[in-house]
């Protein structure tokens, strides 16, 4: 955790992933993120994946450094209880971060009646304000029917939900740019991120909508990087890796290293192609280069192969499990400075991830382990609404809080 947003009090009443996600980055940036959660969790608090006791491995990964109110949602009392956070007094304050439904008692036009200064943050599915999930996005734009392998139609959706993580990541940069103009103007925001606006807006950007516009569709490729030279290589132990060549240094270095000089120079001079300088003739002429490729790596053993390639400077990598990765992975796990062994909520003992972006220089705090439901909710009503130990008191035995 670093202090950069130390002082900001963000209020998240959301669920499952982007929103979550959002929070999880303010908090470990430095800003307190008060989590609402209905009495007994919200939907996602026992999401898979799950540990050997049945606790959310999910859950207590992306509230990691956050406080904990729970809060009867499903009566008025208790929502009126949540919008008195959410919009509670302070410079640094009046921040909230939410998946609840545009027009539901959590909108911006109630907040903003008790706060006009009030910055919501909310991710949506659809703009329209119809549900979604990453992967019916994910479905719609066509991704999975760009993967898998050449040859077979069936739509394949990724395991990892990009549309998520980038959604909790705009949604977190909006409200710190809203809160950057509210500082200067006073004047609150209504951030709506629907998932729905991130996939089509990143496909635009990549190239891959227009592509499709003046082309159609670009259909499958396997595992060949489109427009350069990639792809997977099976090693002479049957190891498999993935090479990439996209700059002239990075294929002078590939050819240099596996000894194709010649046989590179005999398609070039076949094909009138000049790789060295055009990356698109790479991939053009693939079909040409692959077999070359293929035979000098099935020659060598991987234990052999990659100094050789690391020798001349070749971007590469295994293929490996997540879970080979994470018992004996230097770079990525094991001996990464972003990581911190930690107990967590469920007992459990393993290391946690901190924020993915280092401040060269300066120390980083120690990771705060997501809290147990309800943890903080004594204290958030005195911090934050200057309730009295008698009237929180009243709060539990009217069962409006827990």
């Amino acid at each position: 955790m670093y202090n950069l947003l130390s002082g900001l009090t963000v209020v998240e009443a959301a669920a499952f992933v982007a929103g979550p996600t959002g929070g999880l980055y303010l908090a470990q940036m430095g800003a307190s993120v008060i989590r609402i959660d209905p009495i007994g969790g919200g939907p996602d608090h026992g999401r898979w994946p799950l540990s050997d006791g049945g606790d959310s491995l999910y859950w207590e990964g992306l509230n990691k450094a956050k406080r904990s109110i729970q809060i009867d949602l499903s009566r008025p009392e208790g929502r009126d209880l949540a919008l008195a956070l959410a919009t509670a007094p302070g410079d640094d304050a009046g921040l909230f971060l939410t998946n609840f439904p545009v027009d539901g008692f959590l909108s911006h036009a109630s907040l903003a009646a008790r706060r006009p200064d009030i910055i919501t943050a909310r991710i949506m599915g659809w703009a329209d304000g119809k549900p979604a999930l990453d992967y019916t996005v994910n479905a719609a734009v066509g991704v999975p029917d760009m993967t898998g392998p050449v040859g077979d139609s069936r739509p394949v959706n990724a395991v990892l939900p990009a549309w998520d993580l980038l959604g909790g990541a705009w949604a977190a940069f909006a409200m710190i740019s809203a809160l950057h103009r509210r500082r200067q103007t006073g004047q609150g925001a209504e951030i709506r991120v629907p998932l729905s606006d991130l996939a089509a807006t990143s496909l635009s950007h990549l190239g891959f909508a227009a592509e499709a516009l003046l082309h159609g569709d670009r259909g499958r490729l396997g595992n060949d990087l489109f427009g350069a030279f990639g792809r997977d290589f099976a090693t002479a132990d049957g190891s498999r890796v993935y090479l990439v060549a996209i700059t002239p240094k990075q294929w002078r270095g590939l050819v240099l290293a596996l000894g194709l000089g010649a046989a590179v120079a005999a398609v070039a001079a076949a094909t009138g192609a000049d790789f060295t300088a055009d990356e698109g003739a790479r991939y053009t002429h693939r079909a040409a280069l692959f077999p070359l490729f293929e035979a000098a790596i099935a020659a060598r053993r991987l234990a052999d192969l990659g100094p050789l390639l690391d020798g001349a400077g070749v971007t590469w990598g295994p293929y490996q499990s997540l879970a080979t990765a994470v018992r004996g992975d230097a770079r990525l796990f094991t001996a990464n400075p972003q990581f911190e062994t930690i107990t967590h909520r469920s007992g459990l003992t393993y290391p946690a991830a901190g924020p993915a972006a280092t401040l060269a220089g300066e120390a980083r705090a120690p990771l705060r382990p997501a809290p147990a439901l309800g943890a903080d909710t004594d204290a958030v009503l005195a911090e934050r609404l200057g309730l009295s130990p008698a009237a929180i008191g009243r709060l539990h035995d009217e069962g409006l809080v827990a």
